[in-house]
């Protein structure tokens, strides 16, 4: 029996980036446990490190062919492929300038920075695992993995109460998606015997797939993942979850674990669920049309900064949804492009929007729209770069946001039905009512004065924050100028099927 047994084949080259984050989380967490409190600084410091390493083997991997054949594992349970290498450099920067904003973060009695990092490495890592996984199982432990610090994280301010509602919130909503997800998965797994993606694909493409109870498997597995991207009507804990947890952490969840959240819709849709797009074109062109026009209008009433951004946040969700609702088989590499190009650019103008919201707040102690009058009379370099982001996730040229919008608008000419030209007025109308409530915050930083009792001196940010910001709005305006690099990107972001 022992002779038999055969070692699964691994590719440590593949597996790099998941090595060095696995090694650096081990790291993370002894050094905490032997330093003092006035030393954990360096926790975050090695924490950032490690990242940027497990960038490395992402590098090495293009050069050795960026359009060579996929390295495949487990029996097509894992696969390293050109989707998952750009995605996993998207998460990881995304992680890396999440440490930058959290360095020094004010506002939290109880901030411990070595948990905080190794929770987010603990997530991160479940993140990566999933722009590789291709089967059912890893995808729910991928999912469990990056969910499990996120909730923690949302409840990091102990003693606030709005943080603990929030966290409190986010985990049973989360607990309740996923019971729903696995259910729908444990149904495909019964109809078709296999847990791998392209078995599955083969399943339901075919005559067999026609049956009632796989519409309802696959409606149940999106419903699971809709929670995650926060699409309407789950969306119902982003808006408390984002303004209770500390900033850093909601430009976390709000970019990176969502982005992991579209992985696997990609993955789900593009490899197992391709052959029925009669079952998930509807639901996506659903929740696409509310996810986009429900969080659009419910900005528009907003008083507070992250709160809007937070509706902000689940408006762009359904403009990345927008290629699911007409995707077709024949052209689904044109379709998957779309969304990555949209998620590459969603997420440096987003984090630079909360890296701005962290800024402010260090002056004015409040996240109120009212607190930002005045912002350019005694802070024009914030109120100006916050203008920026805001402006490109209006999608206004030439910053990176509106080629976001064109790569989405672009994919409902690439097979026109009429479904897809009632899309697009949706999407334009909804275009229209984002660019009202970004103008008006806009406004209220140009065009009114300033509150009484605002500390208008000159303040010294920290470094890491000044560099997030340095990142986050070089890529927003050069990648305006020279949208080739992320239409190339999203090219090259194929799915490997078998």
């Amino acid at each position: 029996m022992l002779a038999a047994f055969q070692a699964p084949h691994l590719d440590y080259a593949a597996l790099g980036p998941e090595i060095v984050l696995t090694a650096t989380l081990v790291v993370a967490i002894c050094v905490d446990l032997a330093l003092d409190e006035r030393s954990k600084v360096w926790v975050t410091r090695i924490t950032g490190l490690g990242i940027l390493l497990a960038t490395l083997p992402i590098f090495y991997l293009a050069d050795q062919g960026i359009s060579g054949e996929a390295r495949v594992m487990f029996g097509g349970a894992y696969v390293t492929d050109t989707f998952a290498l750009v995605l996993k450099a998207l998460l990881l920067i995304s992680g890396f300038v999440v440490f930058l904003l959290s360095f020094d973060y004010i506002g939290e009695g109880d901030y411990y920075e070595g948990e905080f990092a190794y929770m987010v490495l603990s997530s991160l890592l479940g993140m990566v695992v999933m722009a590789s996984a291709r089967d059912l199982v890893t995808i729910f432990v991928a999912l469990e993995l990056l969910s499990i610090p996120g909730y923690l994280l949302a409840g990091w301010r102990k003693r606030d109460q709005r943080s603990n509602e929030a966290s409190l919130k986010y985990y049973l909503l989360g607990v309740l998606a996923s019971a729903l997800m696995l259910y729908g998965m444990s149904l495909i797994y019964g109809f078709t015997g296999s847990l791998v993606l392209t078995d599955i694909g083969a399943k339901l493409g075919g005559p067999a797939g026609d049956k009632p109870i796989v519409a309802v498997a696959i409606f149940l597995v999106i419903v699971g993942f809709a929670f995650k991207i926060s699409a309407v009507p789950f969306h119902l804990w982003a808006p408390d979850t984002y303004e209770g947890a500390p900033t850093p952490v909601t430009a976390f969840l709000s970019v990176a674990s969502k982005t992991a959240g579209f992985i696997a819709l990609l993955e789900l849709t593009f490899v197992a669920f391709l052959g029925r797009g009669d079952v998930t074109r509807p639901i996506f062109w659903v929740l696409a049309a509310l996810t986009m026009t429900i969080g659009n209008l419910t900005a528009l009433r907003q008083s507070n900064v992250v709160r809007l951004l937070a509706y902000s946040s689940v408006a762009q969700a359904g403009f990345i949804l927008v290629p699911f609702a007409v995707a077709t088989r024949d052209e689904a590499q044109e379709y998957i492009g779309s969304a990555v190009v949209y998620l590459l650019l969603y997420a440096g103008m987003n984090l630079g929007a909360f890296a701005v919201v962290i800024a402010v707040a260090r002056r004015t102690r409040s996240g109120a729209i009212a607190s930002y009058r005045g912002l350019f009379s005694y802070a024009p370099g914030l109120a100006t770069t916050f203008s920026v982001f805001l402006l490109s996730l209006a999608g206004i040229p030439p910053l990176a946001g509106w080629y976001a919008k064109f790569a989405v608008i672009r994919s409902l000419f690439v097979d026109f039905s009429v479904a897809g030209a009632a899309l697009g007025i949706v999407v334009a109308v909804n275009t229209a009512i984002a660019a009202a409530y970004y103008l008006q915050l806009i406004r209220e930083m140009f065009f009114r004065p300033a509150e009484e009792g605002v500390d208008v001196r000159p303040r010294p940010h920290p470094a890491p924050l000044v560099a997030a910001l340095g990142i986050t709005l070089t890529l927003t305006v050069v990648l305006g100028f020279i949208p080739g690099v992320v239409a190339r990107l999203g090219d090259l972001s194929t799915i490997f099927t078998g």
